[in-house]
């Protein structure tokens, strides 16, 4: 079958390309064009755009860009409209994807929704858009089965595919040597993925990382960035920067200061203790603040429904307060341990992997009945 799919964020092509992966196994012949990022375009196919070149944060960000956006979200369409794919996942990714479920229904094409929009975060009357424009949701949060259920909404849930990703993922047991990091204890720098967040963290990172002299802080760089695009904001410091590499990087961390995202969840099913950080712009902030119903920001935090990790948000993100969080993290045992069993606790409420090999299941199978 003839597959297209839409990702616009590193998350996206993370859990993209696991489906890809499970989708071929299934499909012997498989064909993909997607919008999406370099894992995606390592299982084959034609990458037609790199979300690097889609992804905006925050409602201002998102206007001020909002020529660029509708001329992806135009091209977009036209592509998928020459190509004529049998089947059409869209992964994540709502502001952009949701459009495209419109225009995919009118067009006659049955839509397929992986990674459900956070709908039950803001603006939660957009279910019944969803609805109404997607034929078949895959949710991998748990507590969305009964949200969506509250509002009339059978869907499926597969479980997440991050599980998937970290049960395949093999340590490098030359990591710090190849990276020249052996020596001291490490502290993960994990500032998202796109040029806002960087912009906006990474310095108050750097900032309380400089009162850690005992121990190296390495950045997590993203794939659509090279190292040099990191020193603006290294203030002169020679803090180390990896690539493609985040999951070594995790694996071998005492401790992690992380964007909000996705990258949280990661951090905490690795068992590395985190604070998770968040800035955006002044308006963004305001209108997210009046129309967000949610108790945390934090993946880890939402699925357990407590705090477990501290989130530094705005004004509260500093270097001060996040020396003063990593502090206890690395020298309180008893803070640190807590958090260790918080995760123990997260592992049940997450399950076991399969996620990706369960959504192509599916998705076949609801092809082949069409």
């Amino acid at each position: 079958m003839k597959y297209y799919l839409v990702a616009g964020e590193a998350s996206g092509d993370l859990h993209g390309a696991n489906l890809m992966k499970a989708l071929k196994e299934l499909d012997q012949h498989a064909e993909f064009r997607y919008y999406g990022g370099d894992l995606m375009k390592a299982e084959g196919g034609e990458l037609v755009k790199h979300y690097a070149d889609m992804a905006f944060m925050g409602f201002v960000e998102v206007v001020a860009n909002l020529r660029t956006i509708l001329k992806n979200m135009a091209a977009c369409k036209k592509d998928i409209k020459a190509y004529q794919p049998e089947v059409l996942i869209l992964i994540d990714f709502p502001g952009f994807n949701l459009k495209i479920a419109e225009y995919a229904k009118k067009q006659g094409l049955t839509v397929y929704y992986y990674i459900s929009p956070k709908v039950w975060a803001w603006n939660q009357k957009r279910v019944l858009k969803i609805k109404r424009v997607v034929d078949h949701l895959f949710c991998i949060l748990p507590f969305e089965v009964e949200f969506y259920k509250s509002w009339g909404m059978d869907v499926d849930y597969v479980g997440n595919p991050l599980l998937d990703a970290i049960a395949a993922f093999k340590p490098n047991p030359q990591f710090l040597e190849a990276n020249n990091l052996a020596g001291k204890k490490i502290v993960a720098l994990l500032p998202g993925s796109r040029k806002q967040e960087i912009s906006r963290l990474l310095p108050d990172m750097i900032g309380a990382a400089k009162q850690f002299p005992n121990h190296q802080f390495v950045i997590a760089g993203a794939p659509s960035f090279t190292a040099d695009y990191y020193d603006q904001y290294l203030a002169g410091e020679a803090f180390p920067v990896v690539f493609n590499a985040t999951y070594d990087l995790l694996t071998n961390a005492e401790a992690a200061v992380v964007a909000s995202g996705t990258a949280t969840l990661e951090t905490a099913l690795f068992h590395v203790p985190q604070a998770v950080v968040y800035k955006g712009g002044t308006v963004t902030i305001a209108i997210a603040r009046a129309l967000i119903k949610i108790r945390f920001i934090s993946l880890v935090n939402l699925i357990v429904d407590r705090q477990i990790v501290k989130e530094l948000i705005q004004q509260d993100c500093n270097p001060q307060t996040i020396a003063a969080e990593l502090d206890l993290i690395l020298n309180n045992a008893d803070y640190r341990l807590q958090m260790l069993a918080d995760y123990d606790k997260l592992d049940e409420r997450m399950g076991e992997p399969g996620a990706s090999a369960r959504t192509a299941n599916l998705i076949v199978k609801y092809a082949q009945k069409k």
